[in-house]
């Protein structure tokens, strides 16, 4: 099988694709055999040992495949060969095959096709966690979302208006903004071309927003909290610039305003059956057509590289996914 290893932490460019002996399952586990994988933000930290999971090396980055199962360990029941799966494995989903707990597959009903379900829980299931249980979004408030032509900013537009928020999207360029609309977002800021906090006064008639979801950081972080409403929550997704914010707390107080963190993999862990009951959900508005990732690219497993380096520069546009042979046997681009 091949597979995409981080032999040693570094950049992108020092990843290298080889051929290694096909998996085995343990106790537990399943063997994935992968079609698609999505490429995610902590892909790129996880192979410059910046994550907060440390893998022992070598390690193929990957943390969410679609495709089908190939073996079955002990232990593990309700599953059987063929079945149709997404699997959250952290890391190790840039290959063909992959191994996955049990308790971190999905499955994947018929009809949802392989590329658009490795693109749903990391991004959509984020995002359904945060603004469902963590910011408790209403229907009519107005969500604010920074990084919107990203793919968690996209789920977030798509989700936002799926609860029926109002929705404004921050993103540094016209070409993005444009995507954005065509995601639903109701309002737009160009945050490269206009001051964030301007535009968000001109937008709301300087109420503010009810809720931001924020996976930037940087400066954007203190400027979207500066302009929440009353009783808002900024919710604390990640940090794409690359810097941690360090906002005046003072504002919570001024504005009884919350900083809410979202951290879904934990949520997974430690809440396994609510976490379960919203990927039902995520899975019937996919299959019933209500939500739609946006892949702007599909590229084969061995151009991981070059996959996370346009995601490190931030022009990757919604969702760039990476698919095998098997993949693209069964009719993936």
């Amino acid at each position: 099988m091949k597979a995409v290893l981080c032999e040693q932490f570094g950049p992108p460019s020092s990843l290298v694709v080889k051929d290694i002996a096909s998996l085995q399952p343990g106790p537990g586990q399943v063997v994935v055999a992968v079609h698609a994988a999505s490429v995610n933000f902590p892909d790129g930290l996880i192979i410059e040992n910046k994550y907060q999971f440390k893998p022992t090396l070598p390690f193929s980055p990957g943390g969410e495949v679609a495709g089908t199962v190939k073996a079955v360990g002990p232990g593990v029941s309700g599953w059987a060969v063929g079945d149709r799966a997404i699997g959250v494995c952290g890391w190790g989903g840039f290959a063909d095959e992959v191994v996955v707990d049990v308790r971190k597959l999905v499955r994947l009903p018929e009809g949802i096709a392989m590329d658009a379900a490795s693109a749903l829980v990391i991004t959509y299931g984020t995002t359904h966690y945060a603004l469902q249980v963590r910011g408790k979004l209403q229907p009519g408030e107005t969500l604010l979302v920074l990084g919107a032509a990203g793919g968690t900013g996209l789920s977030a537009i798509e989700l936002g208006k799926l609860m029926g928020a109002r929705v404004i999207a921050a993103a540094s360029s016209e070409e993005k903004l444009a995507l954005c609309r065509q995601a639903g977002a109701d309002d737009t800021i160009n945050y490269a071309s206009e001051d964030l906090r301007e535009g968000i006064k001109r937008l709301t008639g300087g109420r503010g927003v009810d809720v931001v979801y924020d996976p930037v950081g940087g400066d954007y972080t203190e400027a979207a909290l500066r302009s929440m409403a009353w009783e808002g929550r900024l919710l604390v997704i990640g940090f794409t610039t690359g810097t941690i914010p360090r906002p005046a707390l003072n504002l919570t107080l001024l504005k009884g305003c919350s900083i809410v963190g979202v951290f879904y993999g934990a949520f997974s862990e430690r809440e396994p059956a609510r976490y379960d009951a919203l990927m039902q959900e995520l899975l019937g508005w996919l299959r019933e057509g209500r939500i739609r990732p946006i892949i702007s690219a599909h590229m084969p497993i061995e151009q991981a590289t070059q996959a996370l380096e346009i995601l490190g520069r931030r022009e990757v546009k919604g969702k760039i996914v990476l698919t095998t042979a098997l993949g693209r046997e069964g009719g993936l681009p």
